[in-house]
């Protein structure tokens, strides 16, 4: 299955906490320390999580021609380019996941930020969560380790 074939009512039973990983490596070990067992196409599922992952930068800012399109052929007359708005968009070649991502964020009643530890790992989970205009309640998992004592001391 695909996240083109994944509706509203399939990815409502997957779980009430989603785990959003920056990489499935990362979302592996998550879902197993959670018990989330059944593998999806772009998540795992189980124990009343889903666990998900963004491949590196799901979401970015657009391009100045997408934003305004006066400013595909720009010149140094045209600086600054400012929006008024700051607008996000999904990274064409990995939209597949983040439809995934959307879906399960749409669908919970809480998320955990799973990314890693930095400010990259937090704009990348920013940015997605931004673009879903997700409203749930948000957690922060904050490890240094993968092991199964350092995940679950994290989740506590």
């Amino acid at each position: 299955m695909n996240a083109s074939e994944i509706d509203g009512k399939y990815m409502a039973k997957l779980g009430n906490i989603v785990v959003v990983a920056e990489k499935p490596s990362v979302a592996r070990d998550l879902a197993r320390v959670v018990g989330a067992f059944k593998q999806g196409d772009g998540y795992f599922q189980g124990g009343g999580y889903t666990v998900t992952w963004a491949i590196g930068h799901l979401v970015t800012l657009p391009e100045p021609h997408q934003i305004n399109p006066a400013w595909k052929a720009w010149s140094f007359g045209l600086l600054p380019m400012l929006p008024a708005q700051w607008p996000l968009v999904a990274v064409e070649k990995t939209r597949a996941q983040f439809e995934v991502v959307r879906l399960a964020l749409s669908h919970c009643d809480e998320v955990i930020c799973a990314t890693d530890a930095g400010r990259e790992g937090e704009l990348i989970f920013r940015y997605i969560y931004e673009l879903s205009k997700c409203k749930k309640p948000v957690r922060r998992l904050w490890i240094s380790s993968l092991t199964t004592e350092a995940i679950q001391a994290g989740l506590r």
